[in-house]
Parts: C-alpha cells; sequence; structure tokens
C-alpha cells in the first residue's frame, strides 16, 4: 500500500490518516464507476467524492470529515456499492444508477420544447403579468404543470394546444397527479414516456385519443394513489 499525491492520505490540510492507503483499491473503486458513468452522482448520493491527483490516482475524501478516506473506509465502501444483488463481484450500486437515469431523463426533457412566460405570453396574445398570473393559478388548481429548474420556471409544452389554451385531456391527467403531491419533473416524464401502466403508451398522447382516453385517467389515478400512499 501507498499513498497517493494528492496531499491528503498522509497528512496535510484535511489531517493524517490511520496508516497507508491502498491506493491501489481506490483506483478501482474509481476506475469501475467512472466506466458505469456514475462518478458525477456520488455526491447527491452521499457517498464519498474523490479527486485524481498528478499521477491519475483517486483521493477519495470521506464526506463527514472531510478527510481522505482510510483502507477500512475503502473496503467498506466497495462492499456498499457491491451490496445489490444476489452476486457482489458483479452487482451495481442501484440507488446511483437510479440517480444517472434520473438526471439523463431531466436533461432529455430540458431539451423538449417548453416555455417561459415571455414566449407564452406571445404565444397567448397577452401581457407577461396576464400569463404569470394565468399560469400559477392553472397550478395552484393543480390543472398546470410548472417545474423549476435552477432558478428558471419551465413550463412544459405539450400540455397546451397551437393557441396557447390548456389542453382539457391534460388537465384530467395532472389534476390527481399534483393533487397527491407528485414532483413535478416526475409528472413531466410520465406524462410524457412510454408508461408501463399503460403498455407502452405516452399518456398525454393517449389521452387524446377518445378509445384511449378513460385508460389513461385511470392509469393517472392508480399513480396518483401509490405517490399519495408513499407521502
Amino acid at each position: 500500500m501507498s499513498s497517493c499525491g494528492c496531499g491528503n492520505c498522509g497528512g496535510g490540510a484535511t489531517g493524517p490518516v490511520d496508516g497507508p492507503v491502498d491506493v491501489a483499491l481506490g483506483d478501482r473503486i474509481a476506475d469501475w464507476l467512472g466506466k458505469l458513468q456514475l462518478v458525477e452522482h456520488l455526491a447527491e448520493a452521499g457517498l464519498p467524492t474523490f479527486e485524481r491527483d498528478a499521477a491519475g490516482h483517486a483521493c477519495w475524501v470521506d464526506p463527514a470529515t472531510g478527510k481522505a478516506m482510510t483502507t477500512a473506509q475503502l473496503e467498506g465502501l466497495d462492499r456498499q456499492l457491491h451490496s445489490d444483488g444476489s452476486d457482489p463481484d458483479h452487482a451495481v450500486p442501484v440507488g446511483l444508477l437510479q440517480l444517472q437515469r434520473r438526471a439523463r431523463v431531466r436533461a432529455e426533457l430540458v431539451e423538449s420544447e417548453w416555455f417561459t412566460y415571455e414566449t407564452l405570453a406571445e404565444l397567448r396574445g397577452e401581457s407577461v403579468n396576464a400569463a404569470r398570473f394565468a399560469v400559477h393559478k392553472a397550478n395552484a388548481d393543480n390543472t398546470l404543470l410548472l417545474v423549476v429548474n435552477d432558478a428558471s420556471t419551465l413550463i412544459p409544452a405539450f400540455q397546451f394546444t397551437a393557441g396557447g389554451d390548456v389542453r382539457p385531456e391534460v388537465e384530467g391527467l395532472l389534476r390527481p397527479l399534483l393533487a397527491a403531491g407528485m414532483d413535478p419533473w416526475n409528472a413531466w416524464a410520465w406524462l410524457t414516456h412510454p408508461a408501463a401502466l399503460l403498455g407502452g403508451l405516452v399518456p398525454e398522447q393517449a389521452a387524446a385519443d377518445p378509445e384511449e382516453a378513460e385508460l389513461v385517467a385511470h392509469a393517472a389515478t392508480r399513480l396518483a394513489e401509490r405517490v399519495a400512499a408513499q407521502t
């Protein structure tokens, strides 16, 4: 075992650790997570993070103390990351994979069509203040979906007709979901992606089909019940 070159493993600003760190183990964990493209989600999952030193070795930091992790801690992290599944050698960190999928879906949603207050007002031929008031009133009534992305408010475009009116069939789906407290990002994703409860149909599209509308409304109600039971 040896110390990496980050300045933490053998002492320094964050203090000494107990004995030399197994750099090879730290590198193996880091390389594995890198291949799975999960590194950027470690902090959000409350897990230790790492930086590469000048030699390319992974310098892992304990989020609770801000100090370099010991070999024992790295071994515990390795076990934790491989704890899902019946075969530890091939198990993957399910929690991190879920965060990865959520980030990917959110990125796809942000790349889809949405309005700001200004662009919606332009479409509807009204003032920005009037559009803002109408949007927030509908959101308070659980009939319009708003999503906060950083400091911006996104108004997903699938909810509107070509003239800027809210689609009544979408209102009927949003009402139970938002009333149940469903996260707006999750509601946006469910409504615009193939849904298992609908055999792969996209809810907001299927709701416009008279032959499918009742089934979609039932699926939205069932999903809302599940959301409410979890909160």
